[in-house]
């Protein structure tokens, strides 16, 4: 399959085996034949742990590159990588098989989307039933607003990390998440005044 520019995507030659002439669009194909591309909202994100894989410098350098552009050709990938073409599709198809590589995705700006407050709640749970926590998890996947759910060590269970348009609809969310989340004891709320560093790149080389 090749882009406006006549290269080659990642991911997209095992795509065209599939779908070899019914879809023009090389984006549509990518998303229909790969389940564990992430939407543009992130909503479908490949949950499968990564199987085990050594990785050298090479496999390094792409995952690099990929992080950097997601929409890079083979053709402009490959030199960056020190392969031609040909390697570099089968490097990246094991990556992703691998997990290494879960997926694909649009970043998007907040705030044109009417989603430029960004908050972190702390909450605390009673533990009623030995199964709270399963519940809790279940039940925190049906929030859109929330982005991100961790469970940590410390003062209290669970950190949240959630965007919404205002603070009326942070109060509407602060209100579900107390009645409609199970087992929420207390909460507390860290309102995010000035975004100073947000990135999605895993530091890849550091230590």
């Amino acid at each position: 399959m090749e882009d406006e520019t006549g290269s080659l995507r990642p991911g997209a030659a095992e795509s065209s085996q599939k779908f070899p002439k019914m879809f023009a669009n090389y984006d549509e194909v990518r998303n229909l034949s790969r389940p564990d591309v992430l939407s543009a909202t992130g909503a479908a994100a490949s949950r499968a742990k990564p199987r085990k894989v050594k990785l050298d410098s090479i496999d390094l350098r792409i995952v690099r590159e990929l992080q950097a552009d997601g929409r890079i050709s083979f053709t402009d990938l490959a030199p960056k990588v020190g392969l031609t073409t040909s390697p570099c599709l089968e490097r990246v198809r094991r990556l992703e098989r691998a997990g290494v590589i879960k997926g694909y995705t649009a970043i998007l700006e907040p705030r044109a989307l009417d989603a430029g407050l960004l908050v972190f709640i702390e909450l605390s749970l009673t533990y009623t039933s030995p199964d709270i926590f399963q519940e809790f998890k279940r039940a925190i996947q049906k929030l859109p607003q929330v982005l991100e759910c961790h469970l940590v060590s410390g003062d209290f269970d669970y950190l949240l990390k959630a965007r919404i348009p205002d603070m009326n609809a942070y109060r509407e969310l602060l209100g579900e998440l107390l009645r409609h989340l199970p087992g929420v004891r207390n909460s507390k709320t860290l309102v995010v005044m000035e975004e100073v560093k947000e990135t999605t790149a895993i530091p890849i080389g550091v230590r």
